[in-house]
């Protein structure tokens, strides 16, 4: 399927995502929001795609938040014009945090708004040394409505996300590592390449385990430790049952390279 405002390839069972809006600096508007719903959509359905690789367009921007249109439709619009578009946001963003894949964002210049909010949504974040991370918003008398209230606190803490959302301020790559918003900085020229191996790395792994490990952080984060035991508890009796693991603990002894299947 063709898209307006996104590219999306496969090559080696990666699936690269890739906002192309390099003109507005891959502002969001809604209609990228959507293509970005469909292309994540069809990634969990995909068998062919085991990891997908997010990043902007250029060596500029990664997603500088909503675009110059979205701002005057907020701006001119009512209360349920930003809850719709807020709803937008989430939809898609619970799409791909709640992936059954991994989902790496390559963080390759600004992430400001909702694209430090989409890079929070992917399960590992690798920036490059030019990338400048926010949430704006306040400047435009707005906060940040596609999550970043929510997931910031939950990487960063309380302090350190009350700081960025009330200020506004942009910080660097480092000190996004440094606070535990990315996983890894690298030079601006090896931030794909990075990726990729990563990428590598997860596609070498039992796809159901990898799977139910995402599963049972996320939905763990959300409840009590010991309801969040319960579910790792039955995730982990069910990982059990699996091919996959009967294959890898017999590789593990008998000193070989394990083959998953994904079953």
């Amino acid at each position: 399927m063709a898209y307006q405002n996104v590219i999306y390839e496969v090559k080696d069972r990666i699936g690269y995502v890739t906002i192309n809006r390099p003109q507005v600096l891959n502002a969001l508007n809604r209609e990228t929001v959507e293509e970005l719903y469909q292309i994540f959509w069809s990634i969990q359905e995909a068998p062919g795609v085991g990891v997908a690789i997010l990043t902007g367009s250029g060596d500029r921007s990664f997603v500088s938040g909503a675009d110059i249109n979205t701002l005057k439709e907020l701006a001119a619009g009512d209360a349920a014009t930003g809850k719709a578009f807020a709803e937008q946001g989430h939809r898609l963003l619970l799409l791909i945090e709640h992936s059954r894949k991994p989902v790496i964002a390559a963080i390759n210049g600004f992430a400001l708004g909702g694209g430090c909010e989409l890079a929070m949504a992917c399960h590992l974040r690798i920036a490059s040394e030019k990338a400048r991370i926010g949430q704006p918003e306040i400047n435009l008398g707005l906060f940040p409505g596609f999550g970043g209230t929510q997931r910031l606190p939950r990487l960063v803490g309380k302090g350190k996300a009350l700081e960025l959302i009330l200020t506004g301020e942009m910080i660097d790559a480092q000190e996004a590592y440094r606070i535990g918003l990315v996983n890894r900085v690298t030079k601006p020229e090896e931030l794909m390449s990075t990726a990729e191996s990563l990428a590598r790395l997860l596609l070498s792994k039992a796809p159901v385990a990898l799977q139910l490990a995402l599963e049972a952080v996320n939905h763990g984060l959300n409840t009590t430790l010991e309801e969040g035991l319960h579910l790792e508890a039955s995730l982990f009796g069910l990982v059990c049952t699996t091919e996959d693991m009967r294959e890898g603990t017999t590789a593990f002894l008998e000193k070989r390279k394990a083959e998953f299947k994904g079953r």
